[in-house]
């Protein structure tokens, strides 16, 4: 691949006539700021950012990649936190930014098409306009674009009920890494015509080809959402509390957090404490109330779980606004802990494992990072924890990332032995590739070569992301 000092005139001034001239940028403010997403391991170094607003302009950058041999990483919100965004080696960047446009609306079908480029909370904004629900969501759903969601199959809050983005994909419309515009499905709910094609991209994180164009399913709107916030003596209590409220209530969301990562919040000073007593656990769970006779099972259940200890003082929302303020609670963790330079391990196992493989981590963090604070959060209702170790004062970051890495070794060893993933919903990127044989076999692994090799033959597309050629 062509690197950054190598980039000619010629390419640039292609990339000139396809986009504009004021859709190619090459200054070191645009070049650092297109060229990462959150993730802080890897600096950014792109030989330059293009802005096409066609999937056919992306479709004769593609095919000018392939002639020339330089290499193409897509950016959407850039809010990845695995590296899968990140334009290291002086790849051409391709934003999606100016793909941002919601394209038609099917409304016998509950469906949307849409451009690669709009930010999720347009696409839930524009849904509820119409009367409808896109459930897919998560804390940087201000921010990141549908394209990048789709790449990564994002999860977020809601999966315990509606299911990952792959659940809401009806059809794609593709420019592969040969430069081929596919049209794969066309938003149809039945369509029984051999390989669903569209579902080899959602996950793919742009190695195959980029996303351009979207059909996404839509929900009816959820009536009268409630929250309970709870506090839990220890994590043994998290499960049996689940399993308490999903025999009789059908939840939207089930979500834990330990004491340190509710403590971070608080310190921010956006929101208060839910209720006196201190936990060293809390769980948040929403469900559905449109009816009186949910709020009173709800509290049944609620004073059941005290009767048995698994629950030492909670709180259910009264309002809106404490709707929003308890889901805070929750959602602000990642921003709050942002300042500590986190370490961040994203996996995930059957939910049936979850308790055993807390403890199993648990006692690896302990022992191999006494001096480090720990916090923990994460979708316990479909089987993914976030562990997030905060970086000490006294550490650079390096010195900081070097002995995480050393650790990870172990924490994965364990998500092998229980069959889990190392990568639950922020993909694999370039972070998580050299731990990608704890969750995939080898044959599986060659496989995914193959079938980058059919789309991409020159290995153009995101290289060093998720596989080596």
């Amino acid at each position: 691949m062509n690197s950054f000092y190598q980039l000619s005139t010629d390419i640039l001034s292609a990339l000139q006539n396809i986009v504009g001239e004021n859709r190619v940028k090459t200054d070191q403010d645009s070049l650092e700021h297109w060229g990462k997403d959150h993730t802080k391991h890897f600096s950014p170094r792109p030989a330059v950012i293009v802005f096409p607003d066609t999937t056919e302009q992306i479709q004769e950058i593609v095919k000018l990649a392939n002639h020339y041999h330089f290499a193409i990483t897509p950016s959407g919100g850039r809010t990845g936190l695995s590296a899968g965004a990140v334009a290291y080696q002086g790849e051409v960047v391709i934003s999606l930014d100016k793909m941002n446009k919601i394209l038609d609306f099917y409304p016998a079908d509950r469906m949307v098409r849409i451009q690669a480029g709009v930010i999720t909370e347009q696409l839930q904004d524009y849904a509820e306009e119409q009367g409808l629900y896109y459930p897919v969501d998560f804390a940087s759903a201000g921010s990141s674009q549908i394209g990048g969601n789709i790449s990564t199959n994002a999860g977020g809050i809601k999966v315990i009920k509606y299911g990952m983005t792959r659940n809401w994909i009806l059809g794609l419309t593709v420019v592969t890494g040969q430069g081929d515009i596919l049209h794969l499905n066309k938003g149809m709910i039945k369509n029984a015509t051999g390989y669903a094609l569209q579902h080899l991209f959602i996950g793919a994180e742009g190695t195959l080809g980029i996303v351009t164009e979207a059909e996404i399913r839509l929900e009816r709107q959820p009536q009268d959402l409630q929250v309970l916030v709870l506090g839990v003596p220890d994590f043994e209590s998290v499960m049996p509390i689940m399993h308490a409220f999903r025999k009789d209530i059908d939840l939207t969301a089930f979500e834990f957090f330990n004491d340190l990562s509710m403590q971070k919040v608080l310190d921010h000073g956006l929101v208060q404490r839910p209720f006196e007593t201190s936990c060293p656990f809390y769980v948040l769970l929403e469900f559905e109330a449109p009816y009186e006779p949910i709020i009173n099972k709800a509290m049944q259940i609620f004073e059941n779980c005290m009767e048995q200890g698994w629950i030492l003082d909670g709180v259910m929302s009264q309002s809106l606004e404490q709707v929003q303020n308890l889901w805070r609670l929750r959602e602000d963790i990642s921003e709050s802990i942002a300042a500590y330079t986190p370490y961040k391990n994203d996996i995930s196992v059957l939910i049936s494992h979850v308790p055993d493989f807390i403890s199993a981590v648990d006692r690896i963090v302990a022992e191999k990072y006494p001096d480090f604070e720990s916090c923990w959060f994460g979708h316990i209702g479909d089987g993914n924890l976030h562990l997030n170790i905060l970086k000490p004062a006294n550490l650079s970051k390096e010195e900081f990332f070097t002995a995480c890495e050393q650790v990870n070794t172990y924490v994965f060893n364990v998500v092998q032995q229980f069959n889990g993933s190392v990568s639950a919903e922020h993909g694999v990127g370039l972070t998580k590739k050299p731990y990608l044989s704890f969750s995939r076999s080898e044959q599986e692994i060659s496989y995914m070569k193959a079938l980058k090799t059919v789309f991409d033959p020159n290995w153009i597309m995101n290289p060093g992301k998720l596989l080596d050629q």
